[in-house]
Parts: structure tokens; C-alpha cells; sequence
């Protein structure tokens, strides 16, 4: 069998491409010759995410690239207003998205939804009770539809981040904080943050026909803070 890594032609919707990992995982796909259609602000109207796949046309890869600055409220003290709110940016948008892509891709029996999550999902992180929930909704998501599209060769995966460089959760006046380097060197064993680019590369890899065999896959990029 001959693995083929190539983009060239594949057209591709990024969500929130100008947050998060959008700018990197843009980059990285042109790059590698994809023809990016690149999606900019939130999808949290009932009839946004339809409207998009509408004006995009024919989307080979869809990657739900969704992100808001993370809450860190105590649990008893996490307002209606903010769960609805995560929720809202980073659940809601995705099964509509998906809803709306879908009949073009099981019409041509072809097609990838790579959602970019957390490791928040996979490991307790305190004060982080509306994020981490939102971010298991989405792997769980994930994995259930996965299973249900393989047969009609669609593959849907996730990874699953934490400590990856972006402006979203990184900005650089964290990432220049000793107490956060001290935190980088005690909580992730890499003792560094995962640069963009490698992150946007493990996408790039999920959206080539290489990785067709994965199903309903999550993936940790987080440099061994979780394993």
C-alpha cells in the first residue's frame, strides 16, 4: 500500500481561523497545498454553522477549530450565563456543523471532521469544571460519531491539546511569566510548550489520506502531560 501525506486540491473549512490553532493549522495546510476556506468568529446563531458549510461549497475536510478564553470559576460559583456561554462557543456549534457537511460527504462516500480539543477532557484540571465539561462533550461527540460515519468513509477524530503555543491560551505575557515556566518544568514532562507548527503538522497528518485508518480517535498533544 503506498501511504500518500499530500493536500494538494483538498479543500478545507477552518472554523475560528484567526484563534486558537486556526492561524498555524491554515498555514501548515497551504503549505502542503490545500485550498483553505478559512471561517472567521463564532457560530453560536442556531443558523450560522448551516449557512457557512452553504457558502463554502464543496468541503472535503471540515476542522471545528472552536475556542474562548477559559473560565476558571469555582464550581459552586459557575453561573448559568457561563455554562450556557462555553457551551454555546464550544459544543452547540459542532453537531450543526456536522449536520450540515454531511450530506455532500456521504454523497461522495468521502470525507474528514478533525475536531481541535482539549486535554482538559482527559485530565482534572482545578476551576476548570464549564471548560472541561464542554471540551468532554465534544471528544465524546467525537467517538460516537466516529463509529456511526466509518462505513460511509468518513473519518471523524480529535485531538486533544494542552501546553501547545497559541494566542488564545498562551498569550505571550503568560508564556513570560516565571511562575508559568516553573509550572511548564513541574506539570509536562517535554519541559516545554509544543510549538504550533508541531501541533498543525499532527493535523495536517490526520487530514491526509494516510491516516484514513483512524476512527473516532483522540488524540493527546499535550508533551506528556497526559499519556
Amino acid at each position: 500500500m503506498q501511504m500518500n501525506f499530500a493536500l494538494e486540491h483538498k479543500r478545507i473549512l477552518v472554523t475560528q481561523a484567526d484563534e486558537f490553532m486556526g492561524p498555524a493549522i491554515c498555514t501548515m495546510l497551504e503549505r502542503q497545498g490545500a485550498i483553505v476556506h478559512k471561517h472567521f468568529g463564532s457560530l453560536i446563531d442556531v443558523q450560522a454553522s448551516e449557512q457557512l458549510i452553504s457558502e463554502s461549497g464543496d468541503v472535503d475536510i471540515l476542522i471545528a477549530n472552536l475556542a474562548l478564553p477559559a473560565p476558571t470559576t469555582r464550581a459552586h460559583e459557575v453561573s448559568e450565563e457561563e455554562w450556557q456561554e462555553v457551551f454555546n462557543v464550544l459544543v452547540h456549534p459542532l453537531p450543526r456543523l456536522v449536520r450540515a457537511v454531511l450530506p455532500q460527504m456521504m454523497a461522495r462516500k468521502s470525507g474528514k471532521i478533525i475536531v481541535v480539543g482539549s486535554a482538559s477532557a482527559l485530565r482534572g484540571i482545578n476551576r476548570a469544571s464549564t471548560y472541561s465539561a464542554a471540551r468532554g462533550t465534544q471528544l465524546s461527540y467525537v467517538q460516537a460519531i466516529g463509529v456511526e460515519l466509518a462505513p460511509h468513509n468518513i473519518q471523524v477524530n480529535a485531538i486533544a491539546q494542552n501546553f501547545v503555543d497559541n494566542p488564545t491560551y498562551f498569550p505571550p505575557e503568560v508564556q513570560a511569566n516565571p511562575r508559568f515556566q516553573e509550572r511548564l518544568k513541574r506539570e509536562v514532562p517535554l519541559g516545554r510548550l509544543v510549538a504550533a507548527e508541531e501541533d498543525a503538522a499532527m493535523v495536517a497528518y490526520l487530514c491526509s489520506d494516510a491516516a484514513n485508518c483512524f476512527v473516532g480517535q483522540v488524540f493527546p498533544v499535550a508533551g506528556g502531560w497526559v499519556i
